[in-house]
């Protein structure tokens, strides 16, 4: 019994930051877990640029709404989704992400939750719980699954490492140089055929 875990952003769906980054004008915020392995450090960078720069989580949503998965992804995840159970795990806001499933067929994501003030202001975030990737895939191997796991970013070696076998995809040159044992992809088809061999 297998489940794949997948992460989002980079994966399946263009960096919602990085695309805000280009659509506010704000450079600073393309800043992602690529760049920042510190979540906590990260998310509060964020929100001190948007509080200073007095944007809200309707502008964010707007901008998501224009967001499409990336090309070919949807048809990945539903071939994969065929084969066996996937899980999406990012570290992506439920308000984030709710749109963007819609495009890839609603998969199952367990990802966090901004808070928001009654004016729309992002105040803060709670994260799901700790090391949510990895905490999750070790709950999930605690009640008799094995896991596969694919990511891009920092914060998702954890699963990655955890995993019976792991991939990265699209990853930096930094990270891959840096683990070189984890099998790195760039195309669908190449993860598809690695996640098939290892179930």
């Amino acid at each position: 019994m297998t489940i794949t875990c997948l992460d989002l952003e980079g994966v399946l769906v263009p960096e919602i930051w990085i695309a805000f980054s280009e659509a506010s004008g704000i450079p600073e915020l393309r800043r992602t877990t690529r760049d920042e392995p510190d979540y906590d450090k990260l998310m509060k960078f964020r929100l001190d640029i948007l509080e200073k720069k007095g944007l809200g989580l309707k502008e964010i949503q707007d901008v998501i709404a224009t967001i499409d998965p990336l090309p070919g992804a949807k048809e990945f995840l539903d071939e994969l989704r065929s084969v066996c159970q996937t899980i999406i795990l990012s570290d992506t806001f439920s308000q984030f992400a709710a749109p963007l499933m819609k495009k890839l067929g609603m998969p199952t994501i367990f990802c966090n939750e901004l808070v928001v003030a009654p004016d729309g202001k992002i105040t803060g975030y709670k994260m799901r719980c700790e090391k949510s990737k990895l905490t999750t895939v070790k709950a999930l191997q605690s009640i008799g699954y094995d896991t596969i796991a694919s990511g891009d970013s920092f914060n998702d070696l954890g699963m990655i490492q955890a995993s019976k076998a792991g991939f990265l995809f699209r990853s930096t040159e930094q990270i891959k140089k840096d683990y070189p044992q984890y099998p790195a992809f760039e195309e669908y088809a190449d993860l598809l055929a690695a996640i098939k061999k290892a179930l």
